[in-house]
């Protein structure tokens, strides 16, 4: 006799969820145990940078950088394997391909080990808005440094660069983090201005995030305080 449809075995749509489980589990195991090596190769991936724009000629930083983006590509490469999303996968992290394609964002994954760090069986320490402006510092000081890095070295030796010292590029980034912007140093190289462009969006979305959060926590005290208020017997 012959089965009927459905009969004699799982549906083929019961199969489907079980091995999309599994995909996401083989994944976030490998995130977890990739986690603190990648967030080394980051931090060694900065300090490399750092010396070869200051202290240009050396072979020894190439390499550490080369060899950092070489574990960041095969990161990358098996995530977008193991999620099995094929071309959906570059769509739906495209900050993480923006990532790899411009390593010199990539320490902000220490933020990530930062906040790991600092969890206490899976809860936070810090509460929710402590935790954003203090991210949102990190991040700052990590884009600022990184993005001084990048502008003078474009900047230097360049035809009427008013950059000439890593202290100014300092300079010149805190005034454009901070969206104050006193033109007394400005980039005049085209690269130079792309990422000055960056560094802008980048400063009014982190200080947008610290002042919103920081605004939130008040309006949540001063509501605390008026319930409290509202709540003693008068007199």
């Amino acid at each position: 006799m012959a089965c009927r449809r459905g009969e004699g075995g799982p549906a083929p749509s019961q199969a489907e969820p079980v091995d999309t489980d599994s995909r996401d589990n083989r994944r976030a195991r490998w995130e977890q145990r990739t986690e603190t090596p990648l967030a080394a190769a980051s931090f060694a991936f900065f300090i490399a940078y750092a010396a070869h724009v200051l202290a240009p000629g050396g072979d020894l930083p190439l390499a550490v950088m080369c060899a950092a983006w070489a574990l960041f590509a095969l990161d990358y490469g098996v995530r977008w394997r193991l999620s099995g999303q094929g071309a959906g996968f570059v769509r739906r992290n495209w900050l993480d391909t923006v990532v790899v394609l411009l390593p010199l964002l990539r320490p902000l994954r220490i933020v990530r080990l930062y906040e790991a760090v600092l969890r206490r069986r899976e809860r936070p320490r810090l509460p929710l808005h402590a935790r954003v402006i203090t991210y949102a510092g990190i991040s700052t000081a990590l884009l600022g440094f990184g993005g001084a890095l990048a502008v003078y070295q474009q900047e230097r030796g360049a035809p009427g660069a008013s950059m000439r010292t890593f202290g100014d590029a300092v300079w010149w980034t805190c005034s454009t983090l901070a969206t104050v912007g006193y033109g007394d140093i400005a980039p005049v190289t085209p690269l130079g201005r792309l990422i000055a462009t960056g560094l802008m969006a980048c400063g009014l979305a982190l200080l947008g995030a610290v002042t919103g959060s920081f605004s939130s926590w008040l309006i949540q005290v001063f509501s605390r305080e008026d319930d409290e208020n509202g709540e003693r017997p008068p007199g």
